[in-house]
């Protein structure tokens, strides 16, 4: 749902590099011999992508799960709209998108705010807030669907199975990344053992279920994915989509005030983790804006995850877990994997 454009450099070197990225974004010359080079990077990058497993599955995960809508188009999108995209398209795009408000010029580091903006006012104040055509925004439907590509060559399938989840600013977002945490992740380089925290990460260690899981929570502007990613054995995959569901189930019904506890503990101190260096800082602050109109303080953050109960936690993982239709992408041997009849019936308990 957003580009971004950035610099890292020393923090004299800022007025120059506000420049550059205003210069980039308003007077981009767009030469045919340049577009011609891009396209041929643009279709490397999708042999790289196509060669990595997990990006194959998330494509087909959103692939089926919005399918028809924008959320399921990929990023790099269809070869064929590679090979044929022009200048005229690509003014057209920049005249449509690349306006005053739908802009956030963030910066973190060695920079004061007021320099900033004067900077912004400087090399980006001939920005005219004028739409010639208004972008209109498709709704995206969620459809509770699967997709398998079955290859028996394969050592390991890569599974992934989700819910629709909420979107940036919906208040159950909090409560899914508690319970997004409490799932957690895990791969055999971790052991371990018993000693996990995650029953499911103990299961698969002990009972060797999986290579790896990782369960995951992505928002978008009024939907989302909330679910999980393994990498199994073709004889492993039934036992561990029985575990898998067995622990959102007992997210709905009987987590307890501990795990809760635990998985707020590491939530914050996660999200405090993925903020160390001015890069990711930046970015934060960019997104933020454009998804709540401001930056979301540290200490709310923090207070908002503390805030999150036992019963918030079962509430909100029964009104999208609980007997909700899945959606099911896997990739590799997946004969051993159940049919979607099966997993849908393992949703609810009676």
């Amino acid at each position: 749902e957003q580009t971004v454009f950035y610099a890292k450099c020393l923090a004299n070197d800022v007025p120059a590099a506000v420049e550059i990225l205003a210069d980039i974004i308003q007077n981009s010359s767009l030469a045919e011999p340049e577009i011609e080079r891009e396209r041929g990077v643009i279709l490397r990058e999708m042999q790289d992508v196509e060669s990595n497993l997990q990006e194959v599955v998330f494509d087909h995960l959103h692939a089926t799960a919005f399918q028809g809508t924008p959320l399921g188009q990929t990023i790099l999108g269809p070869t064929k709209n590679i090979k044929k995209i022009s200048k005229a398209d690509l003014q057209q795009y920049i005249k449509t998108h690349y306006q005053p408000s739908r802009i956030v010029l963030s910066g973190a580091g060695g920079i004061e705010h007021g320099k900033l903006v004067d900077l912004a006012n400087k090399h980006l104040g001939g920005l005219k807030n004028t739409f010639l055509d208004v972008p209109e925004l498709a709704p995206c439907r969620y459809t509770g669907s699967e997709i398998r590509v079955r290859d028996d060559s394969m050592p390991l399938a890569h599974v992934a199975i989700a819910v629709e989840g909420a979107g940036w600013t919906d208040a159950d977002n909090i409560p899914l990344m508690v319970a997004n945490t409490l799932i957690g992740a895990w791969d055999r380089s971790q052991g371990g053992g018993m000693n996990n925290a995650s029953y499911l990460a103990r299961a698969a260690s002990v009972e060797n279920l999986c290579h790896s899981f990782q369960s995951f929570n992505t928002c978008y502007k009024d939907t989302g994915l909330w679910g999980i990613y393994f990498v199994a054995e073709p004889m492993e995959l039934e036992y561990m989509v029985y575990n898998i569901q067995k622990e959102w189930m007992k997210l709905c019904t009987s987590v307890t005030e501990g795990e809760v506890e635990r998985a707020k503990n590491l939530l914050k101190t996660n999200m405090l983790l993925q903020l160390d260096g001015t890069t990711p800082v930046c970015e934060d602050i960019g997104r933020q804006i454009l998804c709540y109109n401001r930056r979301i303080p540290v200490h709310e953050l923090d207070a908002r995850i503390e805030s999150v109960s036992v019963q918030n936690v079962r509430d909100v993982c029964y009104k999208y877990l609980f007997d909700r239709c899945p959606v099911v992408a896997a990739v590799g041997p997946t004969e051993g994997l159940p049919d979607y009849t099966r997993i849908r019936g393992g949703m609810f308990w009676v």
